[in-house]
This record gives structure tokens, C-alpha cells and sequence, in this order.
């Protein structure tokens, strides 16, 4: 199904005066540093930016994942065993739904649909046998060879679907939502295919009605929704479970208000189009890139900073920062039609993830991803130097509606997460009282 651009809508953000009010919110991430705006990338943005309304950061972000998209599954980058691609995800995450998330796309797609016009997006992915059936390899069917309609005991190989020949897919959903609750459904397998696809490119959807199975797939989604949106539709088992952190979560508002519209130089962008069509086809003879000695020691400088995530929902979310800032260096690369990773490239990667970084803590904050946890360390937090006791959680904060041992997993959540630690109080007379405080280091 091919991808048409006239609904962008998003839902609004709803205001609900009768929720805990948590702790404020980061900032909204400050502009994407310029290390991210060289190469044709950059010439891009110059050429555009100034005639939209959407986010420079949306420009560039999908622009990168649709070039890395166009591209194909041949250049790679080995890291601790595991062969990453040039295929990226990423949503944009909107304070509302006028942040002109739909425009920014719908500059990036007629550009790279210029650039390549076999190259076509689609929308609409409700299921894992949906992905898998877009990338599809041949399916060959076991079939007795009959004479005269009897079985001779002799057996062969029928096609009975041809497949896909281009692997190549790029999913956009202006209603990602809809997406996070298809993952959600009792027995849908859409997670574990789309953490498949961004690993490794094989799939497999082996049901008894459609044994397909996909090689070499080359899948990168892009998706659009409000922040108050995904912070309801995101559940803790997607964030849990690899599926968020194989995305990029990039903060998008509305740059300006331009009355009358933009008008960029179509004369220069198609010559920009030219120039990128020979990228393209460099990318293609590309295979295993490595870095170049000034790479390797900016990545050493940076790595424990990397893997060392944060705790709780932001945390979860920003796990894969590693593999993210090694794929976006590989696409910064093949973009300068080189054959390695320089310094230049790695630092335009760091850029990009640390907006991506910047953008899930804006978004996500301090959350847990436990609602109980995050209600009960805005409580603690109030609670000061008294702290709580079980009973007292149980009778203020959860209403008696909450069982002994739903309220031990929250507690516990926030011991691991280094917010909260508990004492015995023993002031009063009879047996200690064990309390609870929020850690304030």
C-alpha cells in the first residue's frame, strides 16, 4: 500500500487536572548541534528550513532514516559480533499536534522519491504478518506429482508465491499509536517482528495459513505522535521488551509561522537530487566499513557514557545508544561517499543522539514506567524527612485499592532505581515501623 500524505492528523493533547502532578519536566531539547548539519544533509536543510514551518530536527532526523533507507542492506559495521545496517527508526514526538511533523515528511519524501522513484513508502502496518508479507521471500510448496490424478509417489517444489524482490521498506504511520496498539494485542507478533527487523533483517512468520519468512529484509519505520499521546499508549512491556529503544525519539515543534507559505529553489534541489543519486550509488558497492584511528579514540572517550544508561522508563528507552550512534555514523560515511567512519562522522552521530537522547528525557522524564512507582516518588518526595510507611502508601496514596504485594514491586522498583531506601523507626513504642524516604542525592 503506498503511503499518501493527506491525513497527517494527529490527536490533541487532553488536560486532566485530576492526575498527580509529577516532578517538572526537562527542558525541550535545545537545537540540534551544527556537527549534524554537514554534507548533503546540510545542503538540504539550507535549502529548505527556511521555507517550513516544521522542526529542523524532524528535517534532517527523517532524512537521514529515508537515505539510509533508499540505500539498502550493503554496507555494514561490525560491533561486538553483530552486523549493523544503514536501516534506522525513529518517531517525532510533537508538545501538540500542530508541531508540524506531517510537513517535515512530506518535504523528505518528495525529495528522496526524486532521488530514487522506485522508492515508495508505505502506511498502515497492523500486524507482523503485514511486515513479513512486504519483504516476503519466494514460498516453494511441496506437491506429489500426480498422473492422470493419482499420486506417483514422486514429489517437487512449486512456487506458489514469488516474493519480493526489493527488500527495501519504509513504513511511515502519522498515527503511531495505532501502531503501539497493535503491538499490544493478545497474540500479535508485530513487536518481535519489527525488533527482528531492525537487528538482523530476517524474519519469519511461520503460522499454519502463511509460512513466509523474509531474508536480507531492510525495514525502517518512521513514525509521528503527540507527547501526551505516546506517554498513555506506550506501555511498560514495550519499553521493557527492546522494542522502544530500536527507535530514535526526536522532539518536533512548529520553527515558525510563515503566512504565505515557502517556496524552496526546485532548480537547486534537483541538482542537489543529482548529486545525492551518485552517493546512492557508491553506498551500493559498500561493504564493511570500519573506523578510521581518530574515530576509534573519540569512540573509546565516549563508550562508557553509552552503555551506562540511566535508570527507569528514559533508561529503557535510550539502551541501544551504542548501536543508534553506529549506525548514524555509518550513514554520516557512505553520505560523504567514503568507505570508513572518520572523526567527522562519528561526532555528527553524537549529535544526532544526543538530541535523540535530549528529546526521550523531555518527553519521558524521571517516569518509571510504573505508574504506582512514579505516584508513590512524588509522595516520598513530599513526604520529606517523615517518609512512609506500608500502611500509609496503602491508605493514602493507593486508596486500600492496591494489594501488599503490587506495592512491594513498586517500593522495590524504586530501591533498584536508587530513589527511595528504607529505614526502621523505632521512636514510637512496640514493634519498629519500617519507613520509607526518597533519596534526594
Amino acid at each position: 500500500m503506498t503511503f499518501e500524505r493527506e491525513d497527517y492528523a494527529d490527536v490533541g493533547t487532553i488536560d486532566r487536572e485530576d492526575e498527580v502532578v509529577l516532578p517538572a519536566l526537562p527542558a525541550f531539547p535545545a537545537p540540534i548541534a551544527p556537527a549534524a548539519r554537514q554534507g548533503f544533509v546540510g545542503d538540504f536543510l539550507r535549502l529548505v528550513e527556511p521555507h517550513t514551518e516544521s522542526d529542523p530536527a524532524a528535517l534532517l532526523i527523517q532524512w537521514l532514516v529515508a537515505f539510509g533507507s533508499v540505500i539498502g542492506r550493503s554496507a555494514f559495521f561490525v560491533a561486538d559480533g553483530s552486523d549493523h545496517h544503514t536501516n534506522l527508526s525513529a518517531v517525532l514526538v510533537a508538545p501538540t499536534s500542530k508541531g508540524r511533523k506531517g510537513t517535515a515528511w512530506a518535504h523528505v519524501k518528495r525529495f528522496w522519491t526524486g532521488v530514487d522513484p522506485t522508492y515508495h513508502p508505505v502506511s498502515g502496518l497492523a500486524s507482523g504478518e503485514g511486515l513479513v508479507y512486504h519483504v516476503r521471500d519466494p514460498l516453494f510448496v511441496r506437491e506429489e506429482v500426480k498422473d492422470k490424478g493419482r499420486g506417483t509417489g514422486i514429489f517437487q517444489d512449486v512456487l506458489q508465491d514469488g516474493g519480493v524482490e526489493d527488500k527495501r521498506l519504509m513504513v511511515v504511520e502519522p498515527e503511531f499509536a495505532r501502531l503501539l496498539k497493535a503491538c499490544g494485542r493478545e497474540g500479535s507478533t508485530l513487536s518481535a517482528i519489527v525488533r527482528d527487523a531492525w537487528d538482523n533483517g530476517s524474519l519469519a512468520n511461520l503460522t499454519k495459513n502463511s509460512p513466509l519468512t523474509a531474508t536480507n529484509a531492510h525495514v525502517a519505520i518512521i513514525g509521528h505522535i503527540t507527547a501526551d499521546e505516546l506517554r498513555r499508549s506506550l506501555t511498560s512491556t514495550e519499553a521493557a521488551n527492546g522494542f522502544g529503544n530500536r527507535f530514535l525519539w526526536v522532539c518536533a515543534q512548529r520553527s515558525k509561522y510563515l503566512p504565505d507559505g515557502g517556496a524552496p529553489d526546485h532548480e537547486a534541489l534537483a541538482q542537489l537530487m543529482h548529486e545525492v543519486k551518485r552517493v546512492v550509488t557508491h553506498a551500493g558497492t559498500c561493504r564493511e566499513m570500519q573506523r578510521s584511528t581518530k574515530a576509534r579514540d573519540l569512540w573509546h572517550a565516549e563508550y562508557r557514557q553509552l552503555s551506562d544508561g540511566p535508570p527507569g522508563l528514559f533508561g529503557s528507552l535510550t539502551g541501544r545508544a551504542e548501536a543508534q550512534v553506529v549506525r548514524l555514523s555509518l550513514l554520516y560515511a557512505l553520505l560523504d561517499g567514503t568507505r570508513g567512519i572518520d572523526l567527522r562522522h562519528l561526532e555528527a552521530a553524537l549529535a544526532v543522539w544526543r538530541y535523540c537522547r535530549d528529546s526521550a528525557a523531555y518527553v519521558f522524564g524521571d517516569s518509571l514506567g510504573n505508574p504506582m512507582s512514579d505516584d508513590l516518588r512524588v509522595a516520598l518526595t513530599a513526604a520529606g524527612g517523615a517518609g512512609l510507611s506500608r500502611t500509609e502508601m496503602n491508605h493514602t496514596i493507593f486508596g486500600r485499592n492496591r494489594s501488599r504485594a503490587e506495592i512491594q514491586r513498586a517500593v522495590q522498583l524504586l530501591q533498584q532505581a536508587g530513589l527511595a531506601h528504607g529505614a526502621y523507626d523505632y521512636s514510637a513504642v512496640g514493634r519498629p515501623v519500617e519507613r520509607w524516604y526518597a533519596t534526594t542525592e
